[in-house]
């Protein structure tokens, strides 16, 4: 029977924690440094990935770019959420936040082709925040995720600039078929798109186009043209009642 090394989670979970305090805390990331980088090459090795130290030099070389994307992001909260009141509330306390710095994180190790460990983050933050975002989506700058609880965005998907979404969005694909494993299967969303809760949207060759606002609950399997509103209506009626029914 074979044997799986599955308490590398709970390393990779600390690892995690540990990466996203020092990316934001500068003392932390002082005190953290050596941990980080003998963890890393602990899990690499766990993983059986050879040149861990050369990745270990091209991921750290490639975190102050993540940083500033994610400074960009944390801007995007505040202006669009009108219940925040600083950044430092988006950096501390907003798990859309979170969920995204995890997100960059693991997407950049998944650019440099790192196995699992890209994955095994992705899941420790979903497990938190409950937003699933694989590591190989390709997601632009200025992402704003409100509430998020619910939210799956697919591996193939490709978000551009300026993009907003609300919990329970789902970018998924339209088949689930292993053959697909190569192909892009989740869709395309242009910049300055507004996503409202509950929509799902389906398939690899779904283009929605620019500054388009995707209403709650819609299910869309076709693309959507440029500055389009897409909506659901559903016939809601309120009345009075009679002798208290």
């Amino acid at each position: 029977m074979k044997s799986y090394n599955v308490c590398l989670k709970d390393t990779v979970k600390t690892f995690t924690k540990k990466l996203f305090y020092s990316l934001f805390d500068c003392e932390h990331e002082e005190n953290n440094k050596l941990y980080l980088e003998k963890t890393f090459l602990k899990i690499l090795s766990k993983l059986e990935i050879e040149n861990g130290k050369d990745i270990w030099v091209d991921f750290k070389s490639q975190l102050p770019e993540i940083r500033r994307k994610l400074d960009l992001d944390a801007v995007a909260f505040e202006s669009n959420d009108p219940a925040s009141y600083n950044l430092d509330e988006i950096y501390m306390a907003y798990p859309g936040f979170h969920a995204i710095s995890i997100y960059r994180l693991s997407h950049s190790l998944h650019k440099l082709s790192v196995p699992i460990l890209p994955r095994m983050m992705s899941e420790y933050i979903h497990g938190i925040t409950g937003i699933d975002i694989h590591p190989g989506a390709t997601i632009g700058e200025s992402f704003y995720i409100d509430h998020g609880t619910g939210i799956v965005i697919g591996e193939t998907s490709i978000i551009k600039n300026n993009v907003k979404i609300y919990q329970g969005v789902t970018l998924g694909g339209i088949q689930v078929s292993k053959d697909l494993a190569k192909v892009k299967r989740h869709p395309t969303i242009e910049d300055n798109v507004c996503i409202y809760a509950n929509a799902t949207i389906l398939g690899g060759d779904i283009v929605i186009g620019a500054n388009t606002t995707i209403g709650a609950n819609v299910w869309i399997t076709q693309s959507v043209p440029e500055n389009s509103l897409v909506t659901y209506q559903t016939e809601i009626k309120i009345r009075p009642k009679k002798n208290g029914i």
